[in-house]
């Protein structure tokens, strides 16, 4: 398995800027889980993957600052979704390649990301499950911020539209892996342990 000094250099994007409308609008990032809010979980895993950790956040940015080198917002103020965050982090990143995780899967772990890290090339790499690609669990090649670019004002708002689009190279995961596991509801939230 490939070493940390063998992965090539990224920047970390740690996606936290939804509006958390099934936690009823609480910030998921920062609700707690065993202890700790969930953003600091993601933090304690790629801090050693990267000098450049950046999280994508809309609110509450001084809580944020704590977990990252760097933090970036929407350009819009109404919630565009997730593509707007990596949008973000692609234009602000320091690294040829941005690895972009979602702020409430606590239980992703160093092996599936030196995986995903180790396939990172000219191409974007994305975790997929069936048919279905999970673009939060993907590592992008910050060169692709002009198709981005030129996707968002075309109006593509579906980070799996766009992803599909450049024909990525994909890491096929099960259906229900744990690591991939969203805690987006209370109720999920609350079921789960670490």
């Amino acid at each position: 398995m490939p070493t940390a000094k063998t992965l090539p250099a990224c920047s970390v994007l740690l996606l936290s800027g939804g509006r958390g409308q099934r936690m009823g609008g609480q910030d998921k990032g920062l609700l707690d889980w065993h202890g700790r809010p969930l953003i600091a979980w993601l933090h304690e895993l790629v801090r050693p993957l990267t000098d450049d950790l950046i999280i994508s956040c809309n609110r509450n940015s001084e809580q944020y600052a704590h977990f990252a080198d760097r933090l970036v917002a929407d350009d819009q103020a109404d919630f565009q979704g997730p593509l707007a965050g990596i949008r973000a982090g692609l234009r602000a990143a320091l690294h040829p390649h941005l690895l972009i995780l979602p702020c409430d899967a606590p239980q992703l772990d160093r092996p599936l990301l030196v995986k995903l890290l180790s396939q990172a090339g000219e191409r974007a790499v994305v975790i997929r499950q069936g048919d279905f690609l999970e673009p939060l669990f993907s590592v992008i090649p910050t060169a692709l911020h002009p198709s981005l670019e030129l996707a968002w004002q075309a109006g593509e708002r579906s980070p799996q539209r766009w992803l599909r689009s450049l024909d990525p190279l994909t890491l096929e995961l099960p259906q229900g892996d744990p690591r991939l596991a969203n805690f987006n509801t209370p109720e999920l939230l609350g079921a789960a342990r670490p």
